[in-house]
């Protein structure tokens, strides 16, 4: 075999399958990455193939680059015609060939998200629909949605009735589409949808590019999306020489459109297909991988197979349950400076993952005191995130007026259409009379050529004096939701309505926390004393400096990653699995949720550590949660003893119902008492509903159902709706934003 010798069995099957479609199931760790080179390498030596006729598939860049270099290693030089790129690259290269065959000019333009921004914004402005409510990003996440699962226009318009914001989607789709194609301009989703439709309008176009590619092979297959399923089948059609390798079981980007339907049905789709499944796990000890493997067999929607490996047993995993976050993030940062001051870790041998990025704030403040070098990956340090510094910006404009560059960042956050001119015009003023921006702002109405601006900035300056006003007597958690709700700050973010948006909307609920305990802990809670205690925290660039550090990730930025210890924190039903996932009907929700676990686990090499808290703070607020049901999946045999944290049975008992209903049970009580208090939204109670019990209405997430209650509440309406899908849901109707439907 020579160069084959260092393959198990599996991976020497894989490798030396010649024709017809195969489907290589690749368990985390099971080196897929050499199968695929090695294949590439075997077709070419072993079977005369034309490099030419050899097509890879990647995602990323980064992977294109590394699959290219390992087989000019084994071939011994130039790739000599192999293509190895992602797909987008692959759609370009296509596009610009033949793209004038559907009615583009090849010279066409690739917009970014920027300019998908830009050009919505226009359309929004001609449609005359109204930004605040409907963000631009809004309906770029949308649009992008659709194009992912081949929807047109037309399509999504047919979709979309007896839905309005669906409708408004449709409107703007339409118009954004016609707008691209006036402009000879292709989005990145449309760079895979427009060379679908190439293919399926272009026979012979199709055909030359089936006899390129005689041999097609996809890696990372179980996160493409629809569109993408449809090019490679297209191209695979007449050779039907498809090598696709994946692990449903880390199918992790459904929020991104990946449609783990690809992988799962892939034998319905090419009945003749043989499966291949790489089992056997080179990274991990074989603890991990039974705690991986136990987690994972509780889903359903995945193939059979069951990870091990050669490197021995390894230690137990540990799992410790603290009484609150400090604990735990204390817990963490004495173990790592534990071990490294014996010399037994690095700093680099450790990962820190959690669910959500608003939970490192806890870490990197207890890593600071602490010494720990630390490093985020896939984000920025917490007090450096946009909304962060938003948020304190305001409070140091409040504090300190004579602070411009705060004054400056948030005059037009949110959009108050206070423009680039007016501000220069104000920044001039500031400076040729030695007064502070904010003090020009104060007597904005005798600055020349300000016009129409004049009452947008005095409005500002009002709100700010408002809210200095209240510093005196507000505690500092009750001073930021007050700027949150008289911005709307947290309204903007809710109306833009994608993944991003609520990850920040998370960060300031964070922000919301630090300063609760700031208030509680304190003496005598200042603003400036926040400020102050803020700016230490958050002075920590030289940190990233060095090149031995703890790295902390998101369990999705963590995916294809490996790390000698693994720390997973925040193992608790409502962290992880999320608050959503476990109340959604939809049980692959909580499926995904599962999968994300499985990624965790299988980060770690040789040590794993799972925590939780009995109580965490949300939004300012304490929140009681149980030990996450993953936790609960890994059997005791394969956990250090005495370390498995015991939940006494009466609070057992009670915690499930507790985070299950405590949100809905909250908005109950809020709705009694004091919600606009507490809230970031403002409610309007409906003078009336436009529908009835026994009514059919149709909800944006759960589809139709039937009215079957209408209780009239203090601040709003409870309905009651059996939906045909789902079940009984209770909700409320400004929330629920119902749409009456035909029978």
């Amino acid at each position: 075999m020579g160069k084959y010798d260092a393959l198990n069995p599996q991976q020497y099957q894989a490798v030396c399958h010649y024709e017809g479609p195969l489907l290589i199931l690749a368990g985390a760790g099971s080196g897929k990455t050499r199968v695929l080179t090695h294949r590439v390498a075997w077709l070419i030596e072993e079977k005369n193939v034309n490099p030419w006729n050899i097509m890879a598939i990647t995602f990323t860049n980064k992977a294109a680059g590394e699959m290219r270099d390992r087989v000019e290693a084994m071939l011994g030089g130039a790739l000599g015609g192999v293509w190895v790129a992602t797909f987008h690259s692959t759609c370009v290269r296509i596009l610009r060939r033949y793209i004038d065959r559907i009615g583009f000019e090849n010279n066409f333009t690739i917009y970014d998200s920027e300019d998908q921004k830009s050009v919505i914004k226009e359309i929004c402005k001609r449609l005359q629909i109204d930004t605040k409510l409907y963000r631009e990003r809004f309906f770029m996440a949308e649009i992008s949605a659709a194009k992912d699962e081949m929807l047109s226009p037309v399509d999504y318009a047919l979709k979309a009735q007896g839905d309005q914001r669906m409708q408004k989607v449709a409107e703007v789709y339409k118009e954004y589409q016609r707008q691209l194609f006036d402009n000879n301009a292709l989005d990145f989703d449309d760079l895979i949808c427009r060379t679908v439709e190439l293919f399926q309008s272009c026979p012979e176009v199709l055909e030359q590019y089936q006899e390129r590619f005689r041999f097609i092979m996809v890696d990372e297959y179980q996160d493409t999306n629809t569109a993408q399923f449809k090019l490679v089948s297209l191209l695979a059609a007449k050779y039907r020489n498809l090598c696709v390798v994946g692990d449903d079981d880390q199918s992790i980007y459904r929020f991104r459109g990946a449609n783990i339907g690809n992988i799962l049905n892939f034998e319905q789709f090419f009945p003749d297909a043989e499966v291949i499944r790489l089992e056997q796990n080179y990274r991990s000890t074989q603890n991990i991988l039974n705690a991986a493997n136990a987690v994972i067999s509780h889903n359903k929607g995945r193939k059979e197979k069951t990870l091990w490996t050669d490197n021995g047993e390894g230690e137990k995993i540990r799992f410790r349950q603290f009484m609150n976050s400090f604990e735990e993030a204390e817990y963490v940062a004495g173990i790592i400076s534990q071990k490294v001051g014996a010399g037994k870790w690095k700093y680099g041998d450790c990962a820190i993952l959690y669910r959500t990025n608003a939970q490192s704030r806890m870490f990197e403040e207890k890593f600071l005191y602490a010494n720990v070098p630390y490093k985020i990956v896939g984000g920025v340090n917490f007090y450096s995130r946009k909304e962060i510094k938003d948020v304190i910006a305001y409070l140091k404009t409040i504090a300190n007026g004579k602070d411009d560059l705060a004054v400056r960042r948030i005059i037009n956050v949110p959009k108050r259409g206070i423009g680039a001119t007016t501000i220069s015009r104000v920044q001039d003023y500031a400076t040729e009379h030695g007064a502070s921006f904010y003090d020009a702002l104060r007597v904005a109405e005798t600055i020349p050529g300000i016009g129409k601006s004049v009452a947008k900035l005095q409005a500002f300056v009002q709100m700010i004096q408002v809210l200095r006003t209240k510093q005196e007597f507000y505690k500092v958690k009750s001073l930021i939701e007050d700027i949150l709700e008289q911005t709307g700050y947290m309204k903007e973010l809710q109306a833009e309505g994608t993944d991003e948006a609520l990850d920040r909307m998370a960060n300031v609920d964070e922000l919301l926390n630090k300063a609760a305990l700031y208030d509680e802990k304190t003496e005598n809670p200042t603003l400036d004393g926040f400020l102050e205690e803020v700016a230490l925290v958050a002075d920590i660039d030289n940190l990233e400096e060095d090149a031995d550090h703890v790295v902390m990730m998101t369990l999705h930025s963590a995916k294809g990653l490996e790390f000698p210890v693994v720390f997973m924190v925040g193992m608790e039903d409502g962290v992880f699995p999320s608050y959503i996932s476990i109340s959604s009907e939809d049980e692959s929700e909580l499926e995904e949720e599962r999968r994300l676990c499985y990624v965790g686990i299988t980060r770690a090499r040789t040590n794993l550590f799972l925590t939780s808290a009995k109580q965490r703070m949300v939004r300012g607020e304490i929140h009681y949660n149980r030990v996450s049901r993953f936790v609960d999946d890994i059997p005791e045999e394969f956990m250090a003893e005495n370390e498995r944290a015991k939940i006494p049975q009466k609070e057992k008992k009670d915690l499930p119902e507790t985070k299950a209903h405590a949100a809905y049970r909250q908005m109950r009580e809020n709705f009694k008492t004091k919600i606009m208090a507490q809230q970031q939204f403002e409610v309007k109670k409906a003078d009336g509903l436009s529908y009835n019990v026994g009514d059919r209405v149709r909800h944006i997430k759960f589809g139709n159902g039937t009215v079957t209650n209408i209780a009239e509440g203090g601040r709003d309406y409870e309905v009651t709706v059996n939906f045909d899908r789902v079940g009984v849901k209770k909700m409320f109707a400004s929330f629920a934003k119902l749409v009456k439907t035909e029978n």
